[in-house]
């Protein structure tokens, strides 16, 4: 209700990748040829699932700057004191993160008939609303554990922008690993995001060229949305809320 009840923060969340969309795409859209089994096709075609994993990447890891945010205002601390078990509280906080960034990449979803032509039917919505949920779901979570230690929003931001933002970027979003160059290759293989971006492009334009199944890249994001949660709740039960200042 926060979110949403924030006009800017809802503008910007949609707008920002749409833009990044049109732009990216159309300046590419001429130079990319496609790995599909069918020719060339257009950037703004292939760049499509990147730009949903942005905006699952943007609002899950900004859902969770509010947890800096609660803890100068004190919320946390009444929240830590409450009779439940800490696991309650960080899948609490991570599923309200994931469920609002899922829901925003699904938005954008809605109107993939119109953007790139593709049709989804009965037979692949339902695995790609799980796609996006496990995105999301990992994203948050990995948010979460970066934020818990945190006291100042300002190195939240750095930390995006120094490693979250590379991790979009080496997920195939911009460009396929089949093009890119060793080093860069073997990062994008290492790179959990690349499967769950993989597995998008796989089930919105089935006659595209997969790195792998869709059935082991959901399970390679599952294990990775397991392991970030993981994460999160070890830094929970690590670090001792302070009051603020």
């Amino acid at each position: 209700m926060r979110f949403y009840r924030n006009r800017g923060r809802v503008i910007g969340v949609i707008a920002s990748p749409l833009l990044f969309w049109v732009v990216i795409g159309s300046g590419f859209g001429t130079s990319f040829r496609s790995d599909a089994p069918g020719g060339q096709s257009h950037y703004l075609e292939y760049f499509f699932p990147g730009a949903v994993t942005m905006i699952v990447l943007f609002t899950s890891i900004f859902a969770m700057m509010s947890v800096i945010e609660d803890r100068k205002e004190g919320f946390l601390l009444s929240v830590l004191v409450a009779p439940v078990h800490r696991s309650v509280i960080v899948m609490g906080k991570v599923l309200g993160g994931a469920t609002l960034a899922a829901l925003q990449g699904l938005i954008f979803l809605a109107f993939t008939p119109f953007l790139v032509g593709a049709h989804l039917g009965f037979d692949n919505i339902l695995p790609i609303v799980l796609t996006v949920f496990l995105i999301s779901f990992a994203l948050t979570s990995l948010g979460f554990a970066i934020a818990w230690p945190m006291d100042s929003t300002q190195a939240f931001h750095a930390i995006v922008n120094l490693f979250l933002l590379p991790l979009w970027m080496l997920s195939g979003a911009l460009f396929p690993l089949s093009g890119a160059s060793g080093w860069i290759r073997v990062l994008m293989q290492v790179n959990p995001v690349t499967y769950g971006n993989e597995a998008l492009r796989a089930l919105i334009f089935p006659g595209s060229a997969s790195l792998l199944p869709v059935g082991t890249s959901l399970g390679i994001l599952a294990a990775f949305a397991a392991a970030m949660f993981v994460w999160a709740f070890v830094m929970a039960n690590r670090r001792t809320t302070k009051p603020p200042a």
